[in-house]
């Protein structure tokens, strides 16, 4: 699947820089696309520098909150809830600690992070799965709320905007919070009326509810706010959010007694082994992208989106938003190229950068995930697992756009 989706890139680059140069005579098409090419594999090590630092330092923090104890909490806080959706798990059972520990790594954004713990977690679901090729429901309503994103902190993103030059990267935190939630409400629903899980029953509801009416309160009280107001709510959210879990894993792990520095060092050291990985795969895409939109392939795509969303009478701004969202199903890598070139061409405070980067934090590579996570443990039928996931994805998708509107329209 990447293996087409990268050389998709280039074969439909080459078509489109001939065709400038024999039909429209810009000689000098090739000369930017070599030019390009080596201009994102600098990129790529200037973002590689950063993310080394952001996955050491996260990693480490979450590494002293599972010696804590405060993974373990939160997984018994939820097995209420994961006996009522999930009821062929049994209480105590392996899984429901490390999917605890996979949403967490989730909810901090640290996604390469999360899929090691996620693979744990399924391999631990198909031990008592009675039909080894078959997805059992708990395996994908665990597939689907990894596809729907549920993102609370989005460092990963804070960080590629930093990158970028941006004078308050968690300005975009309050958009992902709302438009990650949409996509995981709608993931959940439509796996609860397929599995015909009780979202009604008082236990879900006990836990449900109360996200749902903060998450009101939220949006009533921002319909209150000018877009100024809303960003600058947004990031003092962000930040104090940010320091504050930080404070509370070291403070809790000092509390009971964990020798935190160590702790951080073993954690950042996972971190850093998961980060030095990546620069081959953020080469590769930053690269393929860059000689795409060089080229001008990727200009004549979004021009022709763009001509039908004005011949419709919408306002087309999001338009250049789009390739992350398009990209982001196949390939995180793909979608995290498509997101800083964005930043770079527009800037990274600009109406589609906002929008791309609320985008990248609210939608998930489900036929990634899908592949990785089924594959993993020998899973041949998915069920209904892909057309929940993608229901979530595209929820997520348009939940971003309206939120970006309100928040920077």
């Amino acid at each position: 699947m990447l293996n087409g989706l990268w050389l998709g890139f280039f074969v439909v680059a080459a078509f489109a820089a001939f065709a400038q140069w024999l039909v429209g005579g810009n000689a000098q098409i090739f000369a930017d696309m070599v030019q390009a090419l080596f201009g994102m594999a600098k990129l790529s090590v200037e973002v590689m520098v950063l993310l080394f630092g952001t996955l050491t330092l996260w990693l480490g923090f979450l590494k002293i909150a599972e010696k804590a104890g405060l993974v373990d909490m939160l997984a018994r806080w939820l097995a209420p809830l994961f006996a009522r959706l999930m009821p062929e798990v049994p209480r105590g059972h392996p899984a429901l600690g490390l999917m605890t520990l996979n949403f967490a790594a989730n909810a901090l954004g640290l996604d390469n992070a999360a899929t090691p713990i996620g693979l744990k977690a399924m391999r631990a679901l198909q031990e008592i799965n009675p039909s080894p090729t078959s997805a059992s429901n708990a395996q994908i309503l665990f597939l689907v709320l990894n596809a729907s994103s549920l993102t609370l902190l989005p460092v990963t993103i804070f960080m590629y905007r930093m990158q970028q030059g941006a004078p308050d990267p968690t300005l975009v935190f309050l958009p992902i919070l709302l438009a990650t939630s949409v996509s995981t409400l709608v993931g959940l629903v439509s796996v609860a009326i397929v599995q015909r899980l009780p979202l009604w029953h008082p236990v879900v509801l006990a836990y449900l509810l109360p996200v749902g009416l903060v998450l009101a309160g939220f949006m009533a009280f921002l319909a209150t706010l000018t877009s100024t107001a809303m960003a600058q709510v947004s990031s003092l959210l962000g930040n104090l959010t940010l320091f504050g879990l930080i404070v509370l894993f070291v403070v809790v792990g000092a509390w009971r007694k964990v020798a935190v520095y160590e702790a951080f060092v073993e954690g950042a050291k996972e971190g850093f082994d998961v980060a030095k990985s990546l620069l081959p795969y953020l080469v590769a895409m930053l690269c393929a992208v860059g000689i795409f939109r060089a080229s001008g392939a990727l200009g004549y795509a979004l021009d022709g989106i763009r001509w039908l969303v004005d011949l419709s009478g919408m306002d087309s701004r999001f338009v250049d938003a789009l390739p992350t969202a398009l990209v982001k199903p196949f390939s995180g890598s793909a979608a995290r190229a498509m997101l800083i070139e964005t930043m770079q061409s527009h800037g990274v405070d600009s109406f589609p950068a906002l929008a791309a980067a609320i985008i990248q934090g609210s939608t998930e590579t489900t036929f990634y995930v899908l592949a990785v996570y089924f594959g993993a443990v020998g899973i041949q039928r998915a069920r209904h697992a892909v057309p929940c996931a993608l229901l979530a994805e595209f929820a997520g998708v348009v939940a971003a756009i309206v939120v970006c509107y309100q928040f920077f329209g």
